[in-house]
């Protein structure tokens, strides 16, 4: 293989899949990560992923082990992304920048993270959950829908559904997320199916991929906070997702948690020329 070769990692958490970067080796300028995301992610012509996240050191005096810079496959920066938090959690711990018990910096905030290897389960505590607004009405697609919001490291809206199998996430999903109630930013969307106080299923369309995720993790804590308020549902929620996974998300002294499997797939090195990426 020609050209500079760049060592990559693939991850997954409960079926959201990510790229990741040692930035300590490949040294990466910030203001061409956006492009790597939009290279790097295409599952037909890059290595295929829901998200690109790059790690490196913790400025000094921050408090945290580990930061990242993380990207959605549209090349749109999060500020936060709870199943890649967990992937990130499982790399930092196996590169051994820092222990089971670490801080991950991220754009949300500092989070704290807890790695059980044996068990292949990653558990964070996520940002505080604000700007929670319950039963808002908008108009989409013809019809009246009621949503719950809450931003949960990323803003969210939470629809209760009857049956998740019977909606159609991509077309009211997309038209929820851009809704006009809900810009300039946009909206994750979940769509959500209560089967008792500690269990739901849950089909969600993220913001930046653009389309119906097999899970996600901050969609799930958003899911847990909503209904909590709602008085449905108890302290700690089982969350079975699209890829047939489950996020556990719990309330615990006023902060929201997530937990849930987290595997290291494969690694490997990619052609930087032949993916165009520039490398200064």
């Amino acid at each position: 293989m020609s050209g500079a070769r760049v060592p990559f990692y693939k991850l997954q958490g409960c079926g959201n899949d990510f790229v990741a970067m040692d930035n300590r080796v490949l040294r990466l300028p910030q203001e061409r990560m956006a492009e790597w995301a939009r290279r790097v992610c295409p599952r037909a012509f890059g290595v295929g992923a829901d998200g690109l996240f790059f790690l490196e050191p913790a400025p000094a005096g921050s408090g945290a082990d580990a930061r990242w810079h993380f990207y959605n496959a549209d090349g749109s920066r999060a500020e936060m992304c709870g199943n890649a938090s967990r992937c990130a959690g499982r790399l930092i711990h196996s590169l051994g920048m820092a222990g089971e018990r670490h801080v991950l910096l991220t754009d949300a905030g500092p989070v704290a993270i807890a790695v059980d290897p044996a068990a292949g389960l990653v558990k964070v505590q996520l940002t505080a959950p604000r700007d929670l607004a319950m039963g808002i009405t908008v108009s989409a697609l013809g019809h009246e829908t009621t949503v719950h919001c809450v931003n949960t490291g990323v803003p969210h809206a939470v629809v209760l559904v009857d049956d998740v199998d019977e909606q159609d996430v991509a077309a009211m999903g997309r038209a929820l997320r851009f809704h006009e109630r809900f810009a300039p930013a946009g909206t994750n969307v979940n769509f959500v199916q209560v089967l008792d106080r500690s269990h739901t299923r849950m089909r969600t369309y993220e913001r930046g991929v653009e389309a119906e995720t097999y899970a996600c993790g901050t969609g799930a804590c958003a899911v847990q906070v909503v209904l909590h308020a709602l008085g449905m549902a108890d302290a700690e929620l089982a969350n079975t997702t699209t890829g047939g996974e489950v996020l556990t998300t719990s309330l615990e002294g006023g902060r929201t948690y997530l937990k849930g499997a987290a595997e290291l797939t494969f690694s490997g090195e990619l052609n930087a020329d032949a993916l165009g990426l520039p490398l200064s």
